[in-house]
């Protein structure tokens, strides 16, 4: 398992969340659990209100919408199969969870 890793989720919800993608550092690869954020079907969504918060993909031919502030940790033996890798859009993630995790004054 690698960052930016995408799975299948396997959770209740994997009808309007097919994918989850790996978010956490490999420093914590001797931890039981990943911290991922979901890919929500675009069509699920509906219309992102900010396109940098919530960057859009393209997997499997599904269009999927990185959904930031549902961001959880789950035990590895939850993760489904991975799928592919978002490792280019690297950057485009971390923005995400830089603009959600950043301090805003007033």
């Amino acid at each position: 398992m690698a960052q930016f890793d995408v799975h299948r989720n396997m959770g209740k919800h994997r009808d309007d969340i097919p994918y989850v993608v790996l978010v956490q550092s490999s420093l914590y690869d001797n931890y039981r659990r990943r911290v991922v954020v979901p890919l929500v079907r675009k069509a699920a969504l509906g219309k992102p209100g900010n396109p940098r918060f919530n960057p859009s993909f393209n997997i499997e031919n599904v269009q999927v919408v990185l959904h930031p502030l549902e961001i959880v940790s789950v035990p590895i033996e939850l993760l489904g199969e991975y799928v592919t890798s978002l490792s280019s859009e690297g950057n485009r993630i971390m923005d995400t969870l830089d603009e959600l995790l950043t301090r805003a004054w007033g």
